[in-house]
């Protein structure tokens, strides 16, 4: 494999743009509903009053704009903000998806296009 792989770093943190979008979860009392508050081409932010902890893998199912059926990724629960812990801190887990196959990286990835697109220049990542 070539050195100058296309891949992600994974220690890099992509730009994340502000977004709210359906987002369901499996957690151990079932699946839930929350919404994910922006999204980028690694991950997501799900605003929830009850995160899962640090280290967790989730299987997520997400509806992105303009596309025809839900699909379903892995992610791993990356950081935690507690309810309450902080003045104007959303609560909720960032979320990074892991294993994703190269058809759904490249809809996530179209689709954080197109929202960075239609930004403004001076807000765009």
């Amino acid at each position: 494999m070539p050195e100058h792989s296309q891949k992600p770093n994974p220690g890099a943190r992509a730009p994340r743009l502000e977004y709210e979008l359906p987002v369901a979860y499996r957690t151990v009392s079932g699946f839930v509903t929350d919404w994910a508050v922006n999204i980028s081409r690694g991950g997501l932010f799900i605003n929830t009053q009850k995160p899962l902890p640090v280290g967790t893998l989730v299987k997520l199912i997400i509806s992105l704009p303009g596309t025809e059926f839900p699909f379903d990724l892995t992610g791993r629960v990356t950081r935690v903000n507690e309810a309450h812990a902080e003045p104007n801190q959303v609560p909720g887990m960032a979320v990074e998806f892991v294993n994703v196959d190269d058809e759904k990286r490249s809809r996530i990835e179209e689709f954080v296009e197109r929202l960075r697109k239609a930004l403004p220049p001076e807000e765009r990542g």
